[in-house]
């Protein structure tokens, strides 16, 4: 497993490509929130309508900032799935709990979402800091 980097001009590209992709996740998220609002009886959940936060802002606003620093170097593939799967598992987190909210009940699994995600999210981060400060 390496934590290695590219300072390709292609990889930039793929950057604004995958903040391009965060960005329709986004947009699905808060289409899916209405939808699931409109025939909810009236109850809502600020998880369900909020969960479209994880990717606007851990995925479309990230990469369109590494995308945009020159300085910034790509993130190797171990880096991008880690981080990814994190951002996924936090949105994954926020519907079920929105669900359950709306449901009226709960789980004690709930939590494990949202400690796993932030886990990943953190672990992909670090490791990206860490080979960008790391010197060859």
């Amino acid at each position: 497993m390496t934590l290695s980097i590219s300072d390709t001009k292609n990889g930039k590209g793929k950057m604004f490509k995958t903040a391009l992709v965060f960005l329709a996740v986004s947009l699905f998220c808060v289409i899916f929130s209405f939808i699931y609002a409109r025939y909810s009886h009236g109850v809502h959940s600020d998880y369900m309508t909020y969960m479209f936060a994880y990717p606007l802002i851990g995925g479309t606003i990230v990469y369109l900032l590494i995308g945009l620093l020159s300085k910034a170097r790509i993130p190797g593939r171990f880096v991008i799935n880690v981080y990814n799967s994190g951002i996924a598992t936090l949105t994954m987190g926020s519907l079920l709990r929105g669900i359950l909210d709306i449901a009226g009940t709960s789980s004690r699994y709930q939590s494990v979402f949202m400690i796993v995600g932030a886990l990943m999210v953190f672990v992909g981060a670090a490791c990206y800091f860490a080979a960008q400060f790391k010197t060859s």
